[in-house]
């Protein structure tokens, strides 16, 4: 599966457990880590570990390894590792608090299809 493909699935998989301000970054002239950081955040911790768990099953689901899951069991910043992509699924507290994006605010984003359809 090409890697843009990749992070639409994961987004869909976090739009699917409507987690809020789904955005994707490029990272690939910034970062070693990965190519893309997908970014969103749910409303409390259960819905955290929700959009956590669905993108680990679609993953699974299409046959792609995760790497490793950070975070799960506290669900106030879960990362999910899927190699050149890098999920990070925040409670709105925390993202508002890490602001991460603006921290890679000069870094292109990847346009989304998700909340296409209804």
């Amino acid at each position: 599966m090409e890697i843009k493909e990749m992070v639409q699935q994961i987004a869909r998989a976090c739009d699917d457990k409507r987690a809020e301000d789904i955005l994707a970054l490029d990272m690939k002239e910034v970062s070693l880590v990965a190519d893309y950081f997908v970014i969103c955040h749910g409303s409390n911790e259960r819905q955290v570990q929700s959009i956590a768990r669905e993108i680990k099953d679609k993953m699974d689901e299409l046959g792609i390894d995760v790497k490793r899951m950070e975070g799960f069991e506290q669900a106030r910043w879960v990362l999910v590792d899927v190699g050149d992509v890098v999920c990070h699924v925040f409670h709105k507290d925390e993202r508002n608090y890490y602001n991460i994006e603006r921290l890679w605010g000069d870094t292109e984003r990847l346009p989304l299809e998700i909340g296409l359809e209804g």
